[in-house]
């Protein structure tokens, strides 16, 4: 070996990282976006899932409840009123009376008296229906003292005169006062009666309302007798009506009498100051019956009423501002009774005072039904009754005017 050759030096092993391939990082990236893709629609699922569970459990539920309230009551502790509804339904439908006879008396209120005679209490839903629409008739029974009674008559007690008084001095005797007296009206309480019909073909059909069918025949029927008693009933086998007492002047009035005004022209208003006759009656009243004061007339009086105007041209007669609102005389609300009188000679077409200080309804509380299925055959029979009264309580409260000349 020439001493002049340089020494083979080692090779060494090259420590450098290999050149990635191409592209590598950006399938990294995208293997990533992926994975979290993956897990964020896992995620999605699981909780859709989830939801739908909660939503399947709730409609089953939804369902059960439904079920439940649509099956028959396995107990009746919180309806006390379906067993006596489903019974009293039976007995208008098949005349079946054993449920009714089987109701427990202290748990229903059923009245052991009028069992016996045959008769049954109607439901409390229907009968409940039948009030409503009894105050909701134009009748003055919406403004009266309405008392509910358990005898065959009401005593109203009425103080009309004044406890002696006189100015005392220091030393010398007092003397006796007068005492007052006290007066008892009596209102005995009648029986109204209606008696509606229905085919039995009707009342075998299970789509058929009978308990609301005959609710409303009885209503309509009771609600037009009372209407008109209590404004012109005689008193014989019905309640008495305020316009049946006495009318005197008001000048001349006495207790038992009711007073009224006139117009000052036979059948008509005056035809010079026709608003004349409203303002006397309003003021003919005390002051301590105004405030709850209402004017009753029928629809052709009020036509001819809300024309009249005052001195400075301004209509005495208002609407309401809204529908359940009465309209208004002179600032005092208008009951619209048909059952009074149309203006004529002599007639008390309008009335005014306080009602429900002046005139009383007396009712017992039970509706008696009897179903007779023979008398009028192939249709069945329901005698309803009910026992009412009504009669003037103070004859102060209440003022007529009178179409008269005098």
């Amino acid at each position: 070996m020439s001493k002049t050759e340089p020494a083979a030096v080692p090779r060494l092993a090259s420590h450098a990282a290999p050149t990635p391939e191409p592209g590598a990082e950006a399938k990294s990236a995208m293997q990533g976006f992926l994975r979290e893709i993956s897990n964020f629609r896992d995620e999605i699922k699981t909780e859709l899932q989830q939801q739908d569970e909660r939503l399947t459990m709730l409609d089953r539920k939804h369902a059960q409840t439904a079920a439940a309230a649509a099956r028959p009551a396995l107990a009746t502790a919180h309806d006390d009123s379906a067993p006596h509804r489903k019974a009293f339904a039976a007995y208008l439908r098949s005349g079946d009376d054993e449920p009714l006879r089987g109701l427990p008396v202290e748990e229903k209120g059923l009245n052991s008296a009028v069992a016996a005679e045959g008769g049954y209490l109607v439901d409390p839903q229907t009968a409940e229906t039948i009030r409503g629409v009894l105050h909701a008739s134009a009748s003055i029974r919406s403004v009266a003292n309405v008392v509910r009674v358990e005898a065959t008559s009401f005593d109203v007690l009425v103080d009309h005169t004044e406890v002696g008084s006189g100015w005392a001095t220091e030393t010398g005797p007092a003397a006796e006062s007068d005492a007052p007296a006290i007066e008892r009206i009596t209102i005995p309480l009648h029986e109204l009666s209606a008696m509606p019909k229905a085919s039995q073909r009707l009342l075998d059909d299970s789509a058929f309302d009978i308990e609301g069918w005959l609710a409303d025949r009885i209503a309509g029927r009771f609600a037009r007798a009372e209407a008109a008693a209590f404004i012109s009933g005689d008193g014989i086998d019905k309640p008495r009506g305020f316009l049946d007492h006495p009318m005197v002047p008001e000048a001349s009035w006495n207790w038992g009498n009711l007073g009224y005004i006139a117009t000052g022209t036979d059948g008509d208003f005056d035809s010079v100051a026709p608003a004349d006759a409203i303002v006397d009656l309003v003021y003919s009243l005390g002051a301590n019956y105004r405030a709850g004061a209402i004017f009753a007339m029928n629809s052709k009086t009020a036509g001819a009423v809300r024309k009249m105007k005052d001195a400075d041209g301004r209509f005495l007669w208002s609407d309401g501002l809204s529908a359940a609102e009465p309209a208004r005389l002179m600032g005092y609300p208008v009951l619209i009774a048909e059952d009074m009188p149309d203006i004529d000679i002599g007639s008390a077409a309008i009335a005014f005072g306080d009602f429900r200080a002046g005139y009383t309804v007396a009712e017992r509380p039970d509706l008696r039904v009897l179903r007779d299925p023979f008398s009028a055959k192939p249709h069945v029979l329901f005698y309803a009754t009910r026992r009412v009264g009504g009669d003037v309580s103070d004859f102060k409260a209440i003022k007529l005017l009178r179409f008269a000349d005098a």
